[in-house]
């Protein structure tokens, strides 16, 4: 059965939508064009699962983030669109195969390869990253590949025993050496346990920072939703984490609460405010940075590509 956080249902909006996130979507043929493929196709995208506004743009650029695993995920974070249910369905077979498809359809480029959180398989859903990356690169293998990761964690009784898995599942991934790999950190270290639910800013970190170890490569990116409660200086606390354990690529953007059940949005950050966080990243290192209010994870991900 799915489930949805409902203790937030009863507290309003704090404040009307600001006129810089108030957009259109744009591109409505290139939109309904990527809508129909991914429909006929019984597939999933994070672009239509979490509403992103700047998906007609992303399609007409030849991007697009496709969701493995089916719709439902495992875990319940308070900011997220997509479907809960501690029983998901079982995993598709020929999803990555069809996947392959629309790329192929669709003439993509650059492809963002997501997943819900399966903790009730095995690998944590590692397996499939690394069968739809088999999967297109049969088909064409020019097109560029990155993975936007949960952070593989759970199943075993200990925590030596539950690193060592986690560090298996993420090298299987890196082996078919995706063209960028971006796990989240999602929100400041203090907010994690609200917005976060069985995910925490330590294992996120070390994940990251496994992934340089592992394979240093590949490029390492994470991103941060703004508006949640936190100030300033724990946001820059938390580039400078991230700089710690080497990640070289960021995104920054503005929460905007999918609906009356998640979290409400504590405030909206100013595009100039973002410009001068984007300017204090690229300062500590940064190689490439996105940072607006309408930036999300996949947010001209394609550019700059190694």
């Amino acid at each position: 059965m799915v489930r949805r956080p409902s203790r937030y249902s009863a507290i309003a909006p704090a404040e009307r939508l600001p006129a810089w996130l108030r957009m259109p979507i744009g591109n409505a043929s290139e939109l309904e064009r990527v809508q129909a493929v991914v429909k006929q196709q019984r597939l999933h995208t994070i672009c239509e699962e979490g509403r992103c506004p700047n998906r007609g743009e992303c399609y007409a650029n030849g991007t697009a983030t496709f969701l493995l695993g089916g719709p439902i995920c495992t875990r319940s974070c308070a900011f997220c669109q997509v479907e809960k249910g501690e029983a998901p369905s079982p995993v598709d077979g020929a999803e990555a195969e069809r996947v392959a498809g629309a790329v192929i359809n669709l003439g993509l480029r650059y492809v963002v390869l997501t997943a819900v959180a399966r903790d009730d398989l095995s690998d944590h859903g590692a397996g499939l990253f690394t069968a739809t990356m088999a999967a297109i690169r049969q088909r064409n293998p020019l097109v560029a590949i990155e993975v936007l990761t949960p952070d593989f964690w759970g199943g075993q009784r200990d925590e030596a025993s539950a690193v060592q898995a986690q560090r298996q599942r993420l090298a299987s991934v890196l082996a078919a050496e995706p063209a960028c790999f971006n796990h989240n950190l999602e929100t400041v270290q203090r907010l994690q346990g609200e917005v976060r639910r069985g995910a925490t800013y330590e294992r996120s970190l070390a994940l990251l920072a496994a992934a340089r170890e592992l394979a240093p490569p590949i490029p390492t990116k994470s991103g941060l939703m703004l508006g949640l409660g936190e100030t300033r200086e724990e946001v820059v606390e938390a580039l400078a984490d991230l700089r710690r354990v080497g990640c070289q690529r960021l995104t920054l953007g503005q929460y905007l609460r999918p609906s009356l059940a998640h979290i409400p949005v504590a405030r909206y950050w100013s595009p100039a405010e973002f410009g001068q966080l984007g300017a204090i990243a690229r300062e500590m290192g940064f190689e490439q940075v996105r940072s607006g209010p309408l930036v999300r994870s996949s947010y001209h991900a394609g550019e700059e590509r190694n």
